[in-house]
């Protein structure tokens, strides 16, 4: 049996890798490994042979091992640091989940980091290092991907974590039931005589849209009204992405008379693609979007739209990540959406 087999010798109380782990494992003393892993050299002292060094750093690589800058300074093994991963620091949904997690972290007195992943794996991987590196106890995640590689790493390195706005498998996650929001956007176009609808549909790797878009499409199926495929383009979640993605829709034969975007920022460069062609939103084509940010009310034609509890997902999120720190067992939970119906559909 070797060390992969048996639990880690002297990990921490999360059960992260100390340096004493890996000097345990290699069979040297912990300032051994210390000095290989800071590169630090005592005058006309060597710290260990070149095989020695490779052997600890490549066993620090596999561990998974984060240095910790405050580790002088530690009475206790938490840090209460929460790091959090945003797509974009400038998206509203997040920021407005974030303001829930903040508050309800300083109830607990806890602090948070924030850092922006831009929706890019490679720096999203990084980022998420950074927050690791600064000995957080546990990490949010709001830009998790359905097929999510950082946190399948995560959990096989024992780092707490839970997803919010978007889920990724059975991992622990606080959404929107998006689901049942694609449905009460379809029951209230449905209900307006809107058969011939089409879909902005967001981005393939994220739950939100794919979850909204498929409970739109099954309750169209099921009341008789098959979306075609082209009717359902996949798109970035933004205005600009919103707006090119409608024209493509718009420009259909015929024309669909009801436009579902899974993301009220989309829905809002949906209007300007319907306004640019001469149409009328709500008269001529219904808009509804998703998410009811804090702008969609007033806009010149105000935004139906589905309402996510965006601020209770961040309040549920962080009681969620503080039970995973204490190892406590933690499931998926969804929230549940509402219906606001404003012009862009009914008319004015």
């Amino acid at each position: 049996m070797n060390w992969r087999d048996k639990p880690l010798p002297y990990s921490d109380a999360s059960g992260r890798p100390t340096l004493r782990t890996i000097a345990e494992i290699v069979g040297v003393h912990v300032t051994t490994v210390s000095r290989v892993l800071s590169q630090s050299q005592t005058p006309g002292v060597r710290s260990a042979s070149e095989a020695t060094s490779a052997r600890i750093r490549l066993l620090a690589r596999e561990l998974g091992y984060v240095p910790n800058p405050h580790a002088t300074g530690l009475r206790t093994s938490r840090s209460h640091l929460i790091g959090v991963l945003v797509p974009r620091l400038t998206d509203l949904v997040l920021a407005t989940i974030y303001q829930g997690i903040e508050e309800t972290a300083r109830e607990h007195g806890y602090n948070v980091f924030v850092a922006n992943s831009s929706d890019d794996p490679i720096q999203r991987a990084e980022r998420a290092e950074m927050l690791i590196g600064r000995r957080v106890d546990g990490l949010i995640l709001g830009d998790g991907r359905i097929d999510d590689p950082l946190a399948e790493s995560l959990r096989n390195r024992k780092i707490p974590f839970a997803l919010v706005s978007r889920r990724s498998g059975n991992y622990p996650s606080v959404t929107c039931d998006d689901v049942l929001g694609g449905q009460l956007a379809a029951r209230h176009l449905l209900s307006l005589g809107h058969t011939n609808a089409a879909v902005i549909a967001g981005e393939t790797y994220a739950s939100t849209g794919i979850d909204r878009t498929a409970g739109f499409r099954k309750t169209y199926s099921e009341s008789g009204f098959c979306l075609a495929e082209d009717r359902v383009l996949f798109s970035g979640f933004d205005v600009e992405a919103g707006y090119e993605t409608a024209r493509q829709l718009l420009d259909l034969s015929p024309r669909p008379t009801a436009i579902f975007a899974v993301n009220d920022f989309a829905a809002i460069g949906a209007l300007r693609a319907v306004r640019e062609k001469k149409l009328r939103a709500g008269e001529d084509v219904a808009i509804i979007g998703f998410n009811d940010v804090s702008i969609a009310g007033a806009l010149p034609i105000p935004l139906t739209t589905v309402r996510s509890p965006l601020t209770e997902m961040g309040e549920q999120v962080l009681k969620m990540i503080l039970g995973l720190i204490k190892g406590e067992s933690m499931h998926p939970h969804m929230l549940k959406p509402e219906l606001i119906i404003r012009e862009s559909t009914t008319g004015y």
